[in-house]
């Protein structure tokens, strides 16, 4: 009845021939075929290397039968959350609930739990005590070690442990879990699996784990938050799958989780090969009735060019799991996909997008990162371009061409975020001209996140110079066109080293430029980012510098309030923020005022540079920050919540 499917019903094993299954894929995302979700790159590499897979998606977790309706796998079952963090999924920034959930059918909220990873696993237990559990994607990759919880302010142990699982196929997971199904089927047991690149397992023997580095015992770190920082830098350390060491730690003493270097990145003739794998690319016919799947709509024509990132921004999980070599597809690869994609019924003309965690990266930063992998302790583009940074946009601008030229297409959109220091370093400025008058229409995103260098030195981002001068050669290159097009800044509230004196000098930096942000992200603290890592310790992990947190709440309020002065609504607040930091000179009817003595009038601000990103025009946005999940053993990334979240963790792949 679903030809090209995989079994998700006891029927469609017996249609298929099936008395068994290999695999069982528990995943907390609705049934989607497509390359952009973890689950279903995971479940077709194992396909193809002979293995049978069922898929049980969304179960009941409050039913112990719901994980058996396929009977117990022969070598083991798959579990993620899906390509989202359970718990971005079900909460704001604020802990409070969303109302929506782009990956369940309909978008309506609820059909997975909180941690679903750790439920699943629980559940899967009830029933079969002895089945190996293999563990993956965002939720899992991110939680491998004892790490920071923000929703419930606390510091949780591994994930490993907390679900019962056996092993932790982390980062993009085609390598180990591969690697971790061939020992099943050739009759290892789960716990003796102990040495693939790419995994986290556990261990009662400490003399078993060989040429490692022990990390502060859980007890330490949460006893101590300078240790929990000291550990979170090791970790960050040994990322590199050519220059890692094995990692661990201990807990109580008597137990020990071990994780392994990272599985090595693949070849492009690998990421060709990803993309070659027979998708349906479509969500399973069983949710039509219930109205589809609202994130395949955010993806389903757009194009995974390229994963991995070398920009290594300190609020964005990407190093952690997928890492900073970037790894790309073949122009044929994808121009294959492009005309696939084209003969679909309901293809209008529009590639919505062609990138990855950062659009225009398309290769390692340089030669030496081929070889020898990343440097350790030195980054590609902060604190400014390495000398040995390749820059170069060549490659992308000649893909954007093939693609523009397929018959039936009318425009391709870039809407993967790009680095605009990466550009500016570049002196050759055809990918802009190109991206100006071909890519855009109308609004160009970009992420400048603060203009405080005292704040951006924190994010590893460029100081606010560098963003000057891409506008100014933006704004040139536009007028040479003869085009109407300007810039929509994401900003970012309340990251650590932000203080209220930041958040005016951001104010009066768009009062300057005539900016009216409609939408301003608040810094969300989740695993695996060295931004969190701040926020819960108060030290950057990385110079094991103190740095200033605000936590409190209605100061948080205060400078996300001042980022949109305008709005009459956060009057009061920035009123009492204006008072607090002694900035009365901000209050009255000059031009150099924020706001006026009496509260204002529900008015539109009629400024050059106003706009409403609600209003925005339908895909043609360049730049942002959905990043489309690519794979892994279950999927993930970076961290931008809602736009990504309804696509990734900040960041476009979420395996």
């Amino acid at each position: 009845m679903y030809e090209g499917f995989l079994p998700i019903s006891k029927k469609d094993m017996n249609d298929r021939g099936w008395d068994y299954v290999d695999f069982v894929y528990v995943c907390g995302d609705a049934y989607v075929d497509h390359p952009s979700f973890g689950s279903a790159i995971i479940s077709r590499i194992l396909e193809a290397h002979g293995y049978r897979i069922g898929m049980i998606c969304q179960p009941d977790w409050k039913d112990p039968k719901s994980v058996g309706i396929l009977g117990e796998p022969r070598l083991g079952f798959l579990v993620s959350s899906g390509n989202m963090d359970s718990m971005v999924n079900h909460y704001t920034v604020a802990k409070k609930h969303r109302s929506q959930d782009a990956f369940t059918p309909g978008g309506v909220m609820g059909k997975r739990p909180d941690r679903a990873v750790i439920v699943y696993c629980n559940l899967i237990r009830q029933s079969f005590k002895n089945t190996p559990i293999i563990i993956g994607g965002i939720e899992a990759s991110l939680r491998r070690l004892s790490h920071y919880d923000y929703w419930s302010d606390s510091v949780r142990r591994s994930i490993l442990l907390e679900s019962g699982a056996d092993i932790i196929s982390y980062g993009m997971g085609e390598h180990s879990i591969v690697e971790i199904a061939d020992a099943l089927n050739s009759g290892l047991r789960a716990q003796d699996i102990s040495f693939i690149a790419g995994t986290v397992y556990k261990t009662r023997d400490e003399d078993s784990i060989y040429d490692a580095i022990r990390l502060p015992d859980f007890e330490e770190i949460c006893a101590d938050k300078k240790k929990y920082a000291e550990s979170f830098a090791k970790q960050y350390a040994n990322t590199d799958p050519y220059q890692a060491k094995v990692i661990y730690e201990a807990y109580d003493g008597k137990m020990f989780v071990v994780q392994n270097p990272p599985a090595k990145p693949l070849t492009q003739m690998e990421m060709d090969d990803v993309y070659k794998l027979p998708f349906m690319r479509a969500y399973h016919p069983i949710y039509e009735k219930d109205g589809g799947i609202p994130a395949l709509n955010e993806i389903k024509f757009s194009l995974t060019s390229n994963r991995g990132c070398f920009g290594e921004c300190n609020f964005c999980a990407l190093t952690m799991h997928e890492g900073r070599i970037v790894q790309a597809r073949s122009h044929e690869s994808i121009i294959e996909e492009a005309k696939e994609m084209i003969e679909d019924p309901d293809f209008k003309g529009y590639i919505h997008d062609v990138g990855g965690p950062t659009a225009e990266f398309r290769g390692p930063a340089c030669v030496k990162q081929t070889k020898f992998g990343a440097c350790v302790g030195k980054r590609c583009l902060y604190p400014k371009p390495c000398n040995n940074l390749i820059v170069d946009h060549s490659d992308y601008v000649q893909l954007l061409r093939k693609l523009r030229k397929l018959p039936k297409v009318k425009k391709v959109f870039v809407r993967s975020g790009f680095r605009f220091d990466y550009l500016m370093a570049d002196k050759n400025k055809e990918f802009l001209k190109e991206l100006c008058h071909y890519h855009v229409s109308g609004q160009l995103r970009v992420a400048p996140e603060h203009i405080s260098d005292n704040v951006l030195s924190k994010m590893g981002k460029p100081g606010v110079e560098i963003y000057n001068a891409f506008i100014k050669e933006f704004e040139k290159i536009n007028k040479e066109l003869g085009m109407d097009q300007y810039i929509v800044p994401y900003l970012m509230s309340s990251h650590p080293g932000s203080r209220l004196s930041d958040a005016i000098a951001l104010a009066e930096y768009l009062r300057d430029h005539h900016i009216s942000p409609d939408q301003v992200q608040d810094f969300y603290p989740t695993p695996g980012t060295v931004s969190t890592t701040m926020y819960y310790s108060g030290y950057d992990p990385l110079t094991m510098k103190e740095v200033f947190v605000e936590h409190n709440p209605h100061e948080k309020a205060m400078q996300r309030a001042l980022i949109q002065y305008r709005k009459p609504e956060n009057y009061d607040l920035v009123k009492e923020a204006l008072l607090k930091a002694g900035r009365e000179d901000l209050i009255g009817f000059s031009k150099e005022c924020l706001i006026p003595p009496r509260k204002m009038e529900n008015r539109p601000f009629k400024g050059k540079k106003a706009f409403d990103n609600n209003k925005n025009n339908k895909s043609s946005q360049s730049g942002t920050r959905n990043k489309k999940t690519l794979n892994g053993a279950g999927s993930g990334s970076g961290n931008r919540t809602k736009s990504n979240s309804k696509s990734g963790h900040r960041g476009k792949n979420k395996r």
